[in-house]
């Protein structure tokens, strides 16, 4: 079985020559099969070889993201199309992408400047007309309407200005001739006083939702010494700067004095507004408009033409653009991974080592020659193997319905080299103890759809990027499947759907029951034999249904956590075997099964006695504890009345006291043997070892990647208090762990009953409280709640909550009883995994 036991790796060597270095890395990287090493670990990426080819790639990649920008931006979409004949080398697309780059940065730019000035002549046509409303009322008088502004302004500076009395305007005689100013303000020179007042006026436009604040700051700045006047535009409109559409108003601002007018143009500057000149004569103001509607019409001709001349470019750069980036990110991959070679420049060839796979020997010397076959190289590769004393890599080739149970694994910690992989028996055993807790025969159907349409869905899902829930989701479609098949199986079992009892498998084999008045436990009931399927449909609704399944569960949850548990004491055997770890078997394997079943295995049996003998009434908690506090009475220690047994009905077979005593004498006798031999005997070894008496390696005490324990140093000496300390760590943490372990396995009673409650609840309470009122709108209302509550609680919490306990008792109770999960994955050099649309390792 592959993934039983990881990959046998090997530690190779690769003399390159330097022509072929290219060619043999790339086609290396196609079968994805060696993880190299960093030959260079002190030279940092400016020291290394090909830094310049790295720094060049990403620089052409940096051109490509640019034009997928802009592709995004002009809302394109790249189209991939087949390789052409002749495809570019490095060194041409390099120039390639040079010239595109050049072209369509210049005609972006061009396109950039004809929108902002189309822009801005829209902004400069709207302020001719909101701006040409405000002064019309003061046109038709006479006067200037700078209106009430100029009189407030005017008492804000003392009343100096001049006011015609009659239209509250301010006199155009008073103001005198206008003067133009720069970037939109207009002044009037005052002529009555001798320091010549000038009083004028900016507009333009800002952002719509800036004027608020924008009022205030510029009523603090000139201490209320100007009048705004503003009008909100109708829509959106593109802003010059960015190009986006948003809500902007025209506003002028009236002002006297130069100092008012450096600290307005300031604050329009901070504020992003744009200011636009505003003439005085109306016919000026009507002829302003006329050209910039004539202007208007051209530039919007010229500026489609240059969108469409740009998108011409864009569209060709598309036809090419996932072929040039899958090229450009393989080479840096390439480069980056030559630089992890060492350089021999005496031999001019690049020498490499990395971790291969022992059965993929042939396919890499057939990719070495046929690189360098396309190389033109005069010699050929050198591949030869190296020994070392490192830990190799873990490795276990998975398909897509095993990777997401090496996954749920892994996520523990990467198993050690060789090391028992207890993913064989995940793949089977997680989804099972998610479906003891999830049972029911609906909800497993459900689920089974879902998992269904991803797994239907798989290959056009897999091109989507999802987000993570549903990534996750995706990616775990098998084990859901699983999970479902699972569910409706003990869904079967517990003859629920829905929480509704089935029966599908015969009607009860009880006789003479009233199920709504009486339990299947009264006297008027008659035992007709065994259900043929499952849990017999008569129970549910009773009186002893709880009482019924809960003892039920519980001993079934027991029964399946100390298989669990014994199955992973047993996987560890395996790897003692595989290191020829006897002392380990002696001292641990022997004393832990012996421990867990003297005393919990022994509980298992009682459990199955009592399910197959008739009438047995045995009360197993009483047995397991008086075992202990009693030894030799199965009975409860005389506790009846008269000095009878207490407990006559515990006492299942002949000889029970007896064979209690033998099991906890045992027990007790394993702990020391767990804890002291094994300490003593490595110790013996080392000091014969040191005296020259024994010669071999410690085979007794290696690691399954053939390696020393932790806490035996080689040759700088063997430490018996930290071996001794380490051993009573582990047999007290087996000995806590066999009772804490054991009853944890009772979750799966717990949630069991939980999901059967909430779903009979959201059942009986809620649909069918909804039917019994009789009306149609009252029955809609109340299956809508229902599958509501079904989707959201019980499919999508529940789901989860039994999915995390299940990863639980897998990691804690059974993984911990021989997985170490202390090595490091196989991390081959695969161009495949790195070409991937979300692999971005070497962007």
């Amino acid at each position: 079985m592959e993934l039983f036991r990881s990959e046998s790796m090997q530690l190779v060597q690769f003399i390159v020559p330097a022509e072929a270095a290219h060619d043999t890395v790339l086609s290396l990287g196609e079968i994805g099969l060696v993880q190299f090493k960093d030959m260079n670990p002190s030279k940092s990426g400016f020291q290394r070889t090909y830094y310049k080819q790295v720094k060049r790639c990403e620089e052409m990649l940096r051109k490509l993201r640019y034009f997928g920008e802009q592709m995004v931006k002009a809302g394109l979409i790249p189209m991939a199309q087949p390789a052409p004949d002749q495809a570019y080398t490095l060194d041409e697309l390099e120039a390639k992408l040079d010239d595109l780059e050049s072209e369509l940065r210049q005609i972006t730019d061009n396109t950039e400047k004809l929108r902002r000035g189309h822009s801005e002549l829209v902004e400069l046509q709207i302020v001719l007309e909101k701006a040409g409303g405000f002064f019309e009322p003061g046109a038709r008088s006479g006067s200037v309407t700078m209106s009430d502004g100029i009189g407030m302004l005017g008492g804000a500076s003392g009343g100096s200005l001049a006011q015609d009395e009659e239209t509250g305007g301010v006199n155009t005689a008073l103001l005198g001739t206008p003067a133009r100013g720069m970037g939109g303000e207009n002044y009037y020179e005052m002529q009555q006083d001798p320091e010549s007042v000038r009083l004028g006026f900016i507009c333009g436009v800002l952002p719509t939702q800036e004027t608020p604040s924008f009022e205030r700051i510029l009523f603090r700045a000139t201490r209320g010494n100007m009048y705004l006047k503003h009008s909100a535009i109708e829509g959106k409109i593109q802003d010059p700067a960015t190009g986006e559409m948003v809500e902007k108003t025209v506003y002028v601002v009236f002002f006297a004095g130069e100092r008012a007018r450096a600290k307005i143009l300031k604050i329009c500057e901070g504020y992003g507004a744009n200011r636009y000149p505003f003439p005085e004569d109306f016919s000026r103001q009507r002829q302003m408009n006329a050209e910039a509607t004539a202007r208007l019409g051209e530039l919007q001709e010229t500026l489609d033409a240059s969108i469409r001349h740009r998108n011409a470019a864009l569209s060709s750069i598309g036809h090419h653009h996932e072929l040039w980036t899958t090229l450009v990110r393989r080479e840096k991959a390439i480069y980056h991974t030559l630089n992890m070679f060492s350089i021999d420049v005496t031999r001019k060839c690049l020498v490499a080592e990395g971790w291969i796979p022992v059965a993929a020997k042939p396919r890499i010397q057939d990719a070495l020659f046929r690189a360098n076959r396309a190389s033109s190289a005069q010699m050929g590769t050198v591949f030869q193997p190296i020994n070392t004393d490192q830990a190799p890599p873990t490795y276990f080739p998975t398909n897509k319905v095993t990777a997401v149970f090496q996954g749920i694994v892994e996520a523990y910690g990467v198993g050690r080299y060789r090391e028992v992989n207890p993913t064989v028996f995940t793949i089977v055993t997680f989804p099972f103890l998610f479906a003891v807790m999830f049972g029911d025969f609906g909800h497993g159907v459900l689920m089974l759809l879902a998992a269904l349409y991803l797994v239907y869905n798989e290959k056009k899902l897999g091109k989507i990027r999802q987000q993570e829930i549903m990534q996750m989701m995706f990616d775990g479609r098998y084990c859901i499947l699983l999970m479902a098949i699972f569910s409706i199986y003990t869904g079967l079992l517990y003859n629920e759907c829905f929480s509704v009892p089935m029966n599908w498998f015969g009607t009860t084999k009880w006789t003479g029951c009233d199920p709504k008045n009486t339990s299947a436990g009264d006297q008027e009931c008659t035992y007709g034999g065994v259900y043929a399927f499952g849990v017999d449909p008569i129970w549910h609704g009773t009186k002893t249904e709880l009482p019924f399944l809960n003892s039920l569960k519980m001993k079934m949850s027991i029964i399946m956590g100390v298989t669990q548990m014994m199955l992973g004491i047993f996987m560890s055997l395996l790897n003692f075997l595989y290191t020829r770890d006897f002392l380990s078997i002696v001292c641990e394997f022997i004393p832990q099964v012996i421990f867990l079943g003297s005393l919990f295995g022994y509980l298992v049996i009682l459990m199955i006695m009592k399910w197959t003998t008739p009438g047995a009434t045995a009360d197993l908690y009483h047995v397991m504890i008086y075992m202990f506090l009693a030894p030799g009475n199965a009975d409860c220690a005389g506790e009846g009345a008269n000095g009878e047994p207490g407990c006559p009905e515990n006492v299942m077979f002949w000889g029970q006291g007896g064979f209690q005593v033998f099991l906890v004498l045992i027990a007790l006798a394993s702990v020391p043997v767990m804890l002291f031999p094994k300490p003593l005997i490595l110790k013996r070894r080392w000091e014969a070892r040191q005296r020259g008496e024994f010669y071999t390696a410690l085979d007794d005490h290696l690691n399954v990647d053939g390696s020393l324990d932790d806490h035996v140093h080689g040759d700088h000496g063997f430490d018996f208090s930290e071996t001794l300390v380490h051993q009573m760590i582990h047999t007290i943490e087996f000995v806590l762990g066999a009772v804490s372990n054991t009853a944890s396995y009772l979750r799966l009673w717990a949630l069991s009953l939980a999901h059967a409650q909430l779903s009979a609840v959201f059942w009986d309470r809620v649909f069918m409280a909804a039917v019994a009122t009789q009306n149609p709108v009252a029955m809609v209302v109340g299956f809508a709640v229902w599958a509501s509550a079904t989707i959201g609680v019980l499919m999508l919490m529940e789901s989860l909550s039994a999915f995390l306990h299940a990863l639980r008792l897998h990691w804690v109770e059974y993984q911990n009883k021989f997985y170490r999960g202390d090595g490091y994955k196989f991390a081959p050099f695969s161009l495949a995994e790195i070409l991937k649309p979300e692999a971005s390792e070497y962007e």
